[in-house]
C-alpha cells in the first residue's frame, strides 16, 4: 500500500517516482527521496511560496482588518525609582515535593494569594510561556534582523543565544530555518496584503522601473509605486525581483506586467518613470504607459558634457591629482584635520570625482575649494613634505583658481536642479519645465563671460535643449506644471490657452468616470407609477379652476415658473469644471516652499473636480531616484558578507526594509 501523502507540498508537485518529482510551474524534476519533501519546499520557495509560513500566526495582529489583541505586545515599562529592584540571591530550584507555597505571580502579570501545591506538572505550566509573549518576541527578533539588516545566523550565535537567555530565561530563540523560511515570510504575507489594501483605495498612482546588478552578479528590476492619499504624497517598494534573462524589453515589460498584476494596480497606473534606456522606452510602449523621462539622469547626462571641455579637463586633472594623493595617504587626513581647526574650517574630507555618478565633478571641485587654504597648509607641513606631490599643487595657478571659482557658480543650478527632482517628500513633474526655464536663462551666453564659461553655457545647455524638443514628451510635464499652483502662472500666450483646454477635457473625462452609475430598476414598473400618478394629477387639475386673476396673468406666471426651474437646476459636469478653472485661475499662486498636494486637499471643497484632477498629475515623481535608493538598501542587504543569500529572501528583506 502506497504511504499516504500528508505535506500541502503535494499540491505544486507531480510524483514521477519514489525518489523525484516534477514541479507543476516550472516542470523542474526534483529529488525527493523516499517521500522527503524538503528539497521541493526549497524549490517552492524559489517561486514565492513559503508553505510552512501559511501556519505562522505570530503577525496576524498586524493585518489591518483584524481587531487589535488585548496582549502586552509593544508596551514598554517606564524606568523609574519604583521600577528599580535590588539583586536576589538565587535560590535552589524547588523540590517536586514542596507544599504549600504561596503563589503570587504569573507570566501575565497577575498575581494570586491563592495556596497550591507545587508539582512536577504544576512547575513545568509556570515555567512555559504563553503564545501571546512567544510571538510578541518573536516579531521583536525578527525586525531586529531585517529592519537592521543582519545575518540570519545572528540567532543561533552564542552571544545572541546568552542575551537571549539573560533577558527571559524561558524564550527560545528562533533558529535560522524558522526564521527564513517562517518568520519573515510570514511577516512579508502581512504587509504585502495590507499594501494591497491601501492600494485599492486609490484610483491614480505611479511607478518607477531600474534595473541593478548585484555583487553576486544577479540582476534586479525594482518598481516603487507613488500615489495620494488623504492630502500627502506616499510611496512604497513594490518588488526587487531577480532576473534571469537578457534585459531585452519583452522580458522588462513582462517583468513590470506581472508586478502590476501581482499588486492589482491594472488599469489606474498614469505614467512610468525610467531612465533614457531603449528597452525602457519600448518595454513601457508595449505595456502602454506613459513615459517620463528621468530628468535627474538628463541633468547628469549634460553635466558630464564638461568632461569633453579640453579648457576645464585639464585643471580639474590637477585638482584630481591632489585629491588622491591625499585619499591615499593615511597622515595626511591626520595633518589636514589639524589645518582646518587651526584655519576654523568644517572638517570636511575631500571628495573625488566618479564620471557615472551624478554631479561629482562639481562637488569635487567645490569641497577642494573650501579647504583650498587648509590643502595648502598641510602640503607645506614637513611631515607630508613630497616634491612631487607638491609640485602639483604648485601647478595649480592663479587662473587655475579663477576657472574653478567661475566653474562652480556656473554649476552650482544643476546641483541645485537635481537635488529638487530628486525629492520624495513633494511633487516633483511639475517642476521639470519651470526648471528647463530657469536653466536656459542661467546657461544663456553674456558678454561679459569668459572663454570658459561660454565653453561650459555652450556644452551643458546644448545637451539640454537636445532632449526637450519633441512636442508630446513636454505635454505631461506642462499639464503637471499648470496643475501645481506654486508654477500655474509660468506659462502664458496660446501655449497656455491650449493647455487650460486640455485639463478641461481631463477634468471632465475624470469626473465622468468617477460618477456613479445608477442601479438598474424595472422600467415597466416606474411607467404603470408614472401613468397612474399623471392620471391623478390631470384629473386634479381639471377639478381645480384658476381664478380670473390668474386667468389674465397666466403668460407672466408661466414665465416665472420657467425662471424659477432654471435657477433650481443643477449644472452639468462641464459647467462645474469651467467654473472651478476660472476660479483657480483668480486663486493666487504659492510659494515654492508650501506644499501643493496639501494645498488641494484644503481645496477639495470648493474645487472638487480639479482636486480630484490633481491627484494624476502632482503624484508622477520626475525621477527615478527612488529605485535608485532602493538599490543603495539592496547593497547592504546583498552584500560582500551575505552575496550567497537567495534573491527571493532579499525581495523580501527590501520589501520589510523600505516599507515597514
Amino acid at each position: 500500500m502506497p504511504k499516504l501523502k500528508r505535506s500541502r507540498v503535494w499540491l505544486y508537485f507531480t510524483a514521477k517516482d519514489i525518489n523525484s518529482a516534477a514541479c507543476n510551474k516550472c516542470l523542474k524534476v526534483i529529488m525527493c527521496k523516499g517521500g522527503n519533501t524538503s528539497n521541493l519546499m526549497k524549490h517552492m520557495a524559489s517561486h514565492g511560496v513559503f508553505l510552512k509560513a501559511e501556519k505562522c500566526t505570530a503577525f496576524d495582529n498586524l493585518q489591518q482588518d483584524i481587531t487589535p489583541s488585548t496582549s502586552t505586545a509593544g508596551v514598554v515599562p517606564v524606568l523609574g525609582v519604583s521600577n528599580i529592584q535590588e539583586p536576589e540571591e538565587e535560590s535552589p530550584a524547588p523540590s517536586p515535593a514542596s507544599v504549600a507555597e504561596l503563589i503570587t505571580d504569573d507570566d501575565d502579570g497577575s498575581s494570586s494569594t491563592r495556596s497550591s501545591l507545587h508539582t512536577p506538572f504544576t512547575l513545568a505550566k509556570k515555567a512555559k510561556m504563553t503564545k501571546e509573549k512567544v510571538n510578541e518576541i518573536h516579531r521583536a527578533v525578527t525586525k531586529f534582523i531585517v529592519k537592521d539588516l543582519h545575518p540570519f545566523s545572528t540567532v543561533e550565535s552564542p552571544s545572541f543565544r546568552e542575551m537571549s537567555s539573560a533577558l527571559n530565561p524561558r524564550y527560545q530563540p528562533p533558529s535560522r530555518d524558522d526564521l527564513s523560511n517562517t518568520l519573515i515570510p510570514a511577516w512579508c504575507c502581512v504587509e504585502k496584503s495590507n499594501l494591497i489594501q491601501n492600494l485599492a483605495q486609490v484610483n491614480k498612482v505611479a511607478i518607477t522601473c531600474d534595473g541593478w546588478t548585484s555583487i553576486a552578479q544577479d540582476h534586479f528590476l525594482t518598481v516603487t509605486v507613488h500615489y495620494i492619499y488623504k492630502g500627502k504624497m506616499k510611496q512604497n517598494v513594490l518588488s526587487t525581483e531577480a532576473v534571469y534573462e537578457s534585459q531585452t524589453s519583452p522580458v522588462v515589460a513582462k517583468e513590470i506586467s506581472s508586478v502590476v498584476e501581482q499588486f492589482h494596480l491594472g488599469g489606474k497606473i498614469i505614467a512610468a518613470t525610467v531612465d533614457n534606456a531603449c528597452n525602457m522606452d519600448v518595454a513601457l510602449k508595449k505595456l502602454d504607459f506613459l513615459k517620463v523621462e528621468c530628468f535627474a539622469h538628463t541633468l547628469n547626462l549634460a553635466a558630464q558634457k564638461v568632461y569633453d571641455i579640453p579648457g576645464v579637463s585639464s585643471w580639474c586633472a590637477k585638482i584630481r591629482s591632489v585629491v588622491v594623493w591625499f585619499k591615499r595617504s593615511s597622515l595626511s587626513k591626520t595633518v589636514l584635520r589639524e589645518k582646518q581647526r587651526i584655519l576654523n574650517l568644517p572638517e570636511h574630507n575631500v571628495i573625488l570625482d566618479v564620471k557615472t555618478r551624478w554631479n561629482s565633478l562639481f562637488l569635487m571641485v567645490e569641497r577642494f575649494m573650501e579647504q583650498f587654504d587648509a590643502i595648502q597648509a598641510a602640503a607645506l607641513d614637513l611631515r607630508l613634505r613630497k616634491p612631487m606631490e607638491k609640485d602639483k599643487l604648485e601647478r595649480f595657478t592663479h587662473t587655475d583658481l579663477i576657472k574653478a571659482e567661475e566653474f562652480i557658480k556656473c554649476m552650482q543650478v544643476l546641483y541645485t536642479s537635481t537635488m529638487c527632482v530628486s525629492s520624495d517628500k513633494s511633487p516633483t513633474c511639475s517642476q521639470i519645465i519651470p526648471i528647463l526655464a530657469k536653466l536656459e536663462a542661467h546657461f544663456r551666453r553674456c558678454d561679459e563671460d569668459s572663454v570658459s564659461t561660454s565653453s561650459i553655457k555652450e556644452k551643458v545647455w546644448g545637451s539640454l535643449q537636445k532632449r526637450y524638443q519633441d512636442e508630446n514628451l513636454q505635454r505631461f510635464p506642462k499639464e503637471a506644471t499648470m496643475m501645481d499652483p506654486r508654477f500655474k502662472g509660468r506659462l502664458g500666450g496660446e501655449a497656455a490657452t491650449d493647455i487650460w483646454e486640455r485639463l478641461e477635457k481631463a477634468a471632465v473625462a475624470n469626473a465622468t468616470a468617477a460618477v456613479a452609475q445608477p442601479p438598474t430598476e424595472d422600467p415597466k414598473a416606474h411607467s404603470e407609477v408614472d401613468d397612474a400618478d399623471m392620471d391623478k394629477q390631470e384629473k386634479y387639475l381639471s377639478k381645480v379652476q384658476k381664478s380670473p386673476l390668474e386667468k389674465l396673468f397666466e403668460d407672466e406666471d408661466r414665465e416665472l415658473q420657467q425662471a424659477a426651474s432654471q435657477a433650481g437646476r443643477v449644472p452639468s459636469i462641464t459647467e462645474q469644471v469651467q467654473k472651478e478653472l476660472q476660479i483657480y485661475k483668480r486663486l493666487p499662486g504659492i510659494t515654492s516652499g508650501q506644499d501643493p498636494v496639501a494645498w488641494w486637499w484644503s481645496k477639495r471643497d470648493t474645487l472638487p473636480n480639479l482636486s480630484a484632477l490633481s491627484e494624476k498629475y502632482l503624484c508622477v515623481p520626475a525621477s527615478s531616484t527612488p529605485s535608485e535608493r532602493v538599490f543603495s538598501c539592496a547593497g547592504h542587504a546583498i552584500s560582500q558578507e551575505r552575496c550567497r543569500i537567495a534573491p527571493e529572501k532579499a525581495n523580501m528583506i527590501i520589501f520589510l526594509q523600505k516599507n515597514c
